[in-house]
């Protein structure tokens, strides 16, 4: 059965927010459109620049490279110990490394301290997962240890990067969490696989997100809005609220060997534009399966062309729409209602609204806030929409299809002038 909702401002900002004299409000990208030009080396502070990262892949020569590449992939995120960086920046492609021994555009810390070393200031041996007991004594935790050393030996002139895991997710209060986050790098992220991990759903891991402790059943656990609500909850603990970009994380295989199933391409396309539509700067995909059919470092490459073919297709678009991404949110210019989610992005004079169901299909009613009769233009989908009086009315098929609407001829709605 298809509902019919409004749509509800997401990002973390209420809709209603507007200026003193009653009008939409422009409000930054997290860390401002020149965030990453503040350090050296870095990624570009280009406005049509959108991160778009793949995870320990290896590149020892041109074999896999030209593949990324054309699938719109911009940045190599630590990739593996035997790739030449260099072959990398000399194919137009960006490179996140915890490696010293060659270039770079910044540094990754390590991946998931929070976890595995746990939140705490105990003295820490050096040693990884794998390796023998990581804090002493092996009771306490050391996390914090872990990430102060790595910080230590970091250039700090450069961009830093940092993932995090459950710990900062679920586990941890929201004091622990947030020393994680704020303390130890430039950009962060955190990853939970909410389609393929199979204890996501309990009590104490999506549970404790998104329902007080309580399990969660699958239609409220296999949701691509679970992607977003991963990305609010990370952004909820950066201070200043706003201060630095938050990337996504999205799985494109099975990443654990009992995973329930793998993930579906429609699956990551809802994924990625949710964390997008909650206000990720970034994508970094997952590209490993350990479990199923298909058991590879190179999902996208190894495991049938669909997952690759539907990754690129998305990560074109987000590379069309990069400096509407990089452009300000327009808070306050839709009403608030509970069934979507949307992110609202104003400049020169035109807004963008990117929408997308939080349940499945449903006909969502978009409300301005100004009476404007005119048609909006689906974005890639060779349609329009009327506008009508200031209300928008359209269909979604399901939740991981996302529809983005430019809207123009809005002279008349007190927004700022174009340039502003």
């Amino acid at each position: 059965m298809v509902g019919t909702v409004m749509l509800s401002a997401a990002c973390g900002v209420p809709s209603s927010a507007h200026r003193s004299d009653g009008r939409p409000m422009l409000r930054e990208i997290d860390g401002g459109a020149t965030y990453f030009s503040q350090f050296s080396p870095s990624l570009p502070s280009d406005p049509g620049f959108f991160p778009i990262g793949v995870w320990a892949e290896s590149v020892v020569d041109d074999t896999r490279l030209p593949s990324y590449s054309a699938a719109s992939f911009t940045t190599y995120v630590e990739p593996t110990p035997d790739t030449d960086l260099a072959r990398i920046g000399l194919n137009g492609m960006y490179v996140l490394s915890s490696r010293s021994d060659g270039p770079t555009d910044g540094r990754v810390t390590t991946d998931e301290a929070d976890m595995w070393a746990g939140p705490g200031d105990a003295t820490w041996t050096g040693l990884y997962p794998g390796e023998g007991e990581i804090c002493v004594p092996a009771t306490e935790k050391c996390g914090y240890t872990v990430m102060d050393t790595l910080e230590a030996q970091s250039d700090r002139t450069r961009l830093t990067y940092t993932n995090y895991g459950k710990s900062v997710l679920f586990w941890g209060t929201d004091e622990q969490s947030s020393k994680f986050v704020n303390d130890y790098q430039d950009v962060v992220s955190a990853d939970a696989y909410w389609f393929t991990d199979p204890n996501i759903c309990d009590a104490t891991e999506g549970g404790a997100l998104l329902k007080d402790g309580v399990d969660l059943d699958p239609d409220e656990c296999l949701r691509a809005s679970n992607y977003g609500a991963t990305v609010d909850r990370v952004r909820s603990l950066v201070e200043p609220a706003g201060s630095k970009p938050v990337w996504a994380f999205v799985e494109v295989g099975q990443p654990f060997a009992e995973s329930r199933r793998a993930i579906e391409p429609a699956e990551v396309e809802g994924a990625v534009w949710s964390s997008i539509v909650h206000g990720a700067q970034g994508v970094v995909y997952f590209n490993h399966s350990f479990g199923g059919e298909c058991r590879s470092q190179h999902v996208l490459l190894d495991c049938g062309r669909g997952m690759l073919e539907r990754v690129g297709d998305v990560n074109a678009r987000i590379t069309e729409l990069a400096p509407v991404l990089n452009s300000p949110y327009l808070d306050g210019f839709l009403a608030s209602a509970p069934g979507l989610d949307t992110m609202v992005k104003y400049t020169d004079g035109v807004v963008h609204v990117l929408a997308m169901s939080e349940q499945g299909a449903a006909t969502g009613r978009m409300t301005l806030s100004c009476a404007v009769d005119s048609t909006a233009d689906v974005v890639g989908e060779d349609r329009r929409v009327e506008v009508d009086k200031g209300v928008i009315v359209d269909d979604f098929a399901d939740s991981n299809s996302a529809h983005v609407y430019r809207i123009t001829g809005l002279d008349d709605c007190g927004l700022p002038p174009a340039g502003s």
